[in-house]
């Protein structure tokens, strides 16, 4: 699968520059993201647009590599803002920081879940190896999202978790043999149905509740900056409704091409349908955390980790961002302005 193997790095030049210097300029704010996949289009959309400026905000987006480092960059001062999972957040905090969930940009599981083309039902996954990126990670949430929704247990049904690599490379593995199951974005999902894999689960099908990409900062600079991070937050929301609405899919098209360096027409017809599907279907939610769904990641964490099960997650979350603009009456102008619910 010449598309597989080459995307990885592709999206690793395009992107490295935009780490060598991660500090921020007098008066800019500095947002980091680890993820490689589709949840990412609707920031880099965002910047694109120039939506923070709108908003009046001066932000500047990098990649790090990995979440342990958008925390090591919190730390530090380099980075204000990180664009990532909850799991991140629940690891700092662990690991004695105060960080706070501002955002929940999206409220379901965003993979589907592909097995080698022998594999016909979830009950035949008992004793398979099942290809993740990372113990503990997004994708690893996923996966045991998508086998608890089958009545399935990785250790009652004896399932072996291989730590692989990325999407990509989990889809790479799965058609190589060295992985029986994983969970990928759908544009690489229909790839592999067409090839004989069986899709066990799809996501756009399927709605596994979930706290999805959310917006994380340290305490004493939501304390400190209320009205950048109300800026951000306005840039974001619109960025996400720009990106789902169809008039605009030439710019957003545009966006994912220059950022994965993609030169397949038929990869990036498939990677914007992923994302805009996955942003309609958002329509109408304000990104308000869900508590159950934090719930529900920390009860999946805590086997790995016991600490974990004595956090009150609910002191990860913090919602005044998202009800300042609510009051204002902002998501009421953009459902006008882009034709949302």
């Amino acid at each position: 699968m010449k598309f597989i193997t080459r995307l990885p790095l592709l999206i690793i030049a395009a992107l490295l520059a935009s780490t060598a210097n991660l500090a921020a300029a007098p008066g800019e704010v500095v947002i980091s993201h680890a993820s490689m996949s589709t949840t990412s289009i609707p920031l880099w959309v965002t910047q694109r647009r120039n939506f923070f400026g709108k908003y009046g905000v001066n932000a500047k987006v990098v990649w790090v590599r990995g979440n342990p480092a958008q925390i090591a960059t919190l730390v530090s001062g380099d980075t204000q803002i990180a664009y990532g999972g909850a799991p991140t957040a629940i690891s700092a905090t662990l690991g004695g920081r105060d960080m706070k969930i501002i955002a929940s940009l999206s409220s379901r599981e965003s993979l589907d879940i592909v097995a080698r083309p022998n594999i016909k039902s979830a009950k035949d996954l008992a004793g398979k190896r099942f290809g993740v990126q990372s113990v503990g990670g997004g994708v690893w949430k996923t996966a045991t999202v998508w086998l608890e929704h089958f009545g399935m247990d990785e250790k009652r049904d004896n399932i072996q978790m291989l730590v692989i690599g990325d999407v990509t490379v989990l889809a790479q593995s799965l058609e190589s043999g060295l992985i029986d199951v994983t969970v990928v974005p759908p544009f690489l999902s229909r790839r592999l149905a067409e090839k004989g894999f069986t899709v066990l689960g799809r996501c756009e099908q399927t709605k596994l509740t979930s706290v999805g990409m959310t917006v994380l900062v340290e305490r004493p600079y939501l304390q400190q900056n209320a009205e950048t991070l109300q800026g951000v937050m306005m840039a974001l929301i619109e960025g996400m409704a720009f990106t789902g609405s169809p008039r605009n899919k030439p710019a957003v098209l545009e966006t994912l091409t220059k950022q994965f360096r993609m030169t397949d027409p038929v990869i990036a017809e498939g990677a914007y349908q992923d994302v805009a599907t996955l942003v309609r279907l958002e329509e109408g939610r304000k990104p308000y955390v869900s508590l159950e769904a934090m719930r529900t990641l920390q009860r999946l964490l805590t086997p790995g980790n016991p600490k974990i099960g004595s956090l009150k997650v609910e002191n990860l979350i913090d919602s005044s961002i998202v009800k300042r603009i609510e009051d204002s009456g902002f998501f009421d102008k953009m459902n006008a302005e882009y034709g949302g619910k």
